[in-house]
């Protein structure tokens, strides 16, 4: 369904072909619009976004079985992240969580899938998001309902956005991360992490998007499309299912170990992979940010190859035009890819391979050996 903040004068729609279709793509100005989000506030219309309500007695200790993230203890109010895994730990889908008023509130990727979990539909068998959930209920006392007619996500962010929202009406929301609170008139806000810029998601009821919209931008919040959130988001190294994952993908490469993926809980579909890389061995690869060469005009695309001379070392992910970094992209690298050399991304063949460098405060610690490996080599020694 097509945002009604399309019709808004300067609006200019996302491709159709675009994950991101629907919405507005920017408003005039993508680079200002960046700048805007950097130095006072903006406000997104992501309402492309699915959004999914998990209601019932056991909605917390049930979402605990079927999500990597431990969410029996979710408080009133609380949000977190987390995702749906294969059986061998490869990654699904990922959402944002929020827990306000009896409901577990799931908004995710629009069209986000998982693999079946009915064996008769095959191991390569793909159901949505919302299908899944609902196959996995079994007896729980649960209730599982799209709300993604009735909900709708609005982003505001910048250093000026809690400003634009307490002028909106909008308070009490809780300082630490992905604190929740009511909105006036129904909906949530949750108070997202990004990296030093303050952000926050609303979700707002669908038949008000318009309202809201002005409300924000009334109190200070500039129109900004979707152009310049996946900038911010690429400089926050906040990776996206389906440009930043391939069907190999696991949780430890993307840096959503502890932040989306808990290693010590209960079983869950892919805990073993989960726990056997965290505390015996070491992803294959790793996500960093790469410079892209800004002289030449063509760029590359969401899975092409990254190469260290005639090497395949990695897979290109999301690729943006940052206000300031230039072109830059996402990347799984090899673990053993150098990071202090000449790269090349893209795709040779298609004419659009540039010369690419590693940014040095995108790569991973190494956190040392693996607790697990540590603790077999103490035994070992006795």
């Amino acid at each position: 369904m097509n945002s009604p903040l399309l019709e808004l004068p300067g609006a200019v729609a996302a491709p159709e072909d675009s994950a991101d279709a629907g919405v507005p793509w920017h408003f005039g100005d993508p680079f200002s619009e960046q700048r805007s989000a950097t130095r006072s506030a903006v406000v997104v219309d992501r309402s492309h976004r699915d959004v999914i309500a998990v209601t019932g007695d056991e909605r917390l200790s049930w979402l605990h079985l079927v999500l990597s993230q431990h969410l029996t203890e979710l408080g009133e109010d609380r949000g977190t992240e987390a995702l749906v895994l294969d059986s061998q730990g490869r990654i699904d889908s990922h959402m944002l969580l929020a827990h306000h008023g009896g409901t577990v509130y799931l908004d995710t990727d629009a069209g986000a899938q998982a693999t079946s979990a009915l064996p008769s539909m095959g191991t390569d068998g793909r159901q949505s998001l919302l299908e899944y959930l609902d196959a996995m209920r079994f007896w729980s006392k649960v209730e599982v309902r799209d709300a993604t007619g009735d909900l709708a996500v609005l982003t505001v962010a910048g250093p000026e956005a809690a400003a634009a929202l307490e002028k909106a009406g909008v308070s009490g929301i809780p300082a630490e991360p992905y604190g929740v609170a009511g909105l006036p008139g129904g909906g949530i806000v949750r108070y997202l992490p990004f990296r030093g810029l303050f952000t926050a998601d609303l979700l707002v009821p669908r038949a008000s998007l318009v309202d809201w919209w002005k409300l924000l931008t009334d109190s200070g919040a500039r129109p900004a499309g979707t152009l310049a959130y996946e900038a911010l988001r690429v400089e926050a190294l906040r990776p996206r299912v389906g440009f930043d994952t391939d069907e190999r993908a696991i949780p430890h490469e993307l840096g959503w170990i502890h932040l989306a993926a808990h290693v010590a809980k209960g079983c869950y579909r892919g805990q073993e992979t989960v726990a056997k890389v965290h505390n015996v061995g070491k992803p294959p690869r790793r996500m960093i940010l790469l410079h892209l060469d800004g002289s030449v005009e063509v760029r590359p695309e969401t899975g092409d190859p990254v190469w260290h001379g005639d090497r395949k070392v990695g897979r290109v992910g999301s690729v943006v035009l940052h206000h300031e970094l230039g072109p830059v992209a996402l990347a799984l690298l090899k673990r053993s890819a150098p990071v202090d050399v000449d790269l090349i991304a893209g795709d040779s063949e298609q004419e659009r391979a540039v010369a690419a460098s590693v940014d040095p405060d995108s790569v991973p610690p190494d956190t040392g050996e693996p607790p697990g490996r540590i603790a077999a080599q103490r035994v070992r020694g006795h």
